[in-house]
């Protein structure tokens, strides 16, 4: 049973009537004999826990840095009227507002109360439970209950990058129109027939439809389509560094959005796979078609673990899910003995049967350092800066002459330097 104000007051009221007419145990008595009935009838008359429903949808979608309203819709199914208080709980990172609702609800009425949610970092947030408070007509006494109702609310990535790809779209889509005559490499597919035009390669005549025709036909081509590229993301420790404002993990996830999404236009084929000692999310290779929805939200509650990568199990689970020659973006770091250690030597396995990129976010900082000299501690610092720039220059190279390509960007720029990097190999044909 709980009590409100109101009822505080009504007892302050008699007790100054008590004081001032019947200053006397009898009249005390009476007055909290009446003020205890007040209270109990009132709690008698105010709806019960089982003639209330309560219901909310079981999942709400944003993208991280907006907010959301979540519906709460409270019924009355009982013959008396509902008043009283309803609290909807969620988790401190939710940054839940709005939650405390006072309502009036008729007999077989009902009411949608809404949440207001701006999570504050990605990943799902399950409700707690919803505590009511209902009060019977005077508003002097009633009850409290909990009641939990399933729901949860899903932060997907913000995909800041988005902006990029109607203009990397475009170039793609003008990039299947040029005449790619001239570059006939291995692996680019047969487009259609033209005029030939003085400039032209010779090479690319058709002479058995130049035979049926009255003017010299020359073969098209243009960039691959249908091929199977699979995202490979590094959940391991290194993931976890603090690049600009964010992790690298980050800035990887909206490189991988943004490839995919262009991928997915180009007409190829696209998965994803999270992996550092188990595989933490996946999409599987399909169809490009509506594959920025399923790479969010598989992407949603992913999060850096504080574990050394397998670079051997990657290699296996990149492997078992990939049966013919395909393009393997691998997100991972280039810094630090260890990853030499453990990613080099894995990484002519993958080469012998896959094109393989590596993707690497670089600190924004250690360029800066290395051009800050004003006094001796930035001398030392800058020499620091260009030390480690020098060893990641060493790697990169040493990864091209295998045969793998590098992509090596600061946090920001990393999106647009990966979707340019794949429309040059979609240009190519090296795909």
């Amino acid at each position: 049973m709980v009590v409100t104000g109101r009822l505080v007051a009504v007892a302050a009221a008699a007790a100054t009537v008590v004081m001032l007419l019947v200053p006397s145990w009898i009249g005390v008595s009476a007055a909290t004999a009446m003020i205890l009935v007040l209270a109990g009838a009132d709690r008698l008359l105010a709806a019960r826990a089982d003639q209330v429903a309560l219901h909310r949808p079981e999942l709400s979608v944003l993208r991280l840095g907006a907010g959301t309203e979540v519906e709460l819709a409270v019924t009355n199914t009982g013959p008396r009227t509902l008043r009283g208080l309803v609290w909807d709980d969620w988790p401190a990172s939710a940054h839940a507002t709005e939650r405390e609702h006072r309502i009036t609800v008729p007999v077989s009425g009902r009411i949608r109360l809404y949440t207001t949610l701006t999570p504050g970092y990605r990943g799902d947030r399950a409700a707690g439970p919803v505590t009511l408070r209902l009060f019977g007509p005077l508003g002097l006494a009633g009850h409290q209950f909990r009641r939990t109702v399933p729901a949860r609310v899903r932060a997907l990535p913000p995909f800041r990058s988005e902006r990029l790809l109607a203009a990397k779209v475009q170039r793609l889509q003008h990039l299947e129109g040029r005449n790619l005559a001239d570059r006939r490499g291995p692996g680019t597919e047969f487009d259609s027939f033209r005029e030939y035009v003085p400039g032209d390669d010779v090479r690319t005549i058709d002479w058995r439809a130049t035979a049926r025709a009255n003017d010299v036909l020359v073969r098209t081509w243009r960039p691959e389509r249908n091929r199977q590229v699979l995202m490979l993301l590094d959940t391991g420790r290194i993931s976890a560094g603090r690049v600009g404002e964010g992790t690298r993990l980050e800035t990887a996830i909206e490189a991988a959005l943004l490839l995919g999404s262009l991928a997915a236009a180009g007409g190829d084929m696209v998965g994803l796979l999270a992996y550092d000692r188990a595989v933490r999310a996946e999409v599987r290779i399909g169809v490009g078609r509506g594959i920025q929805p399923k790479l969010m939200h598989a992407l949603a509650g992913v999060t850096p673990a504080l574990v050394d990568t397998d670079a051997e199990g990657s290699v296996r689970a990149a492997i078992q899910r990939v049966r013919r020659r395909s393009l393997i973006v691998w997100f991972t770091s280039l810094d630090g003995a260890a990853v030499t250690e453990n990613l080099v030597p894995v990484l002519p396995v993958l080469a012998e049967r896959h094109r393989v990129l590596i993707v690497s976010v670089t600190d924004p900082d250690i360029a800066a350092s290395a051009t800050e000299r004003g006094d001796l501690r930035g001398l030392y610092r800058a020499a620091a800066a260009e030390s480690r720039i020098a060893e990641q220059a060493v790697l990169q190279e040493k990864l091209r002459r295998m045969g793998i390509a590098v992509v090596a960007a600061a946090g920001a720029d990393l999106p647009a330097a990966l979707a340019d990097e794949y429309l040059e190999l979609k240009q190519s044909g090296a795909l």
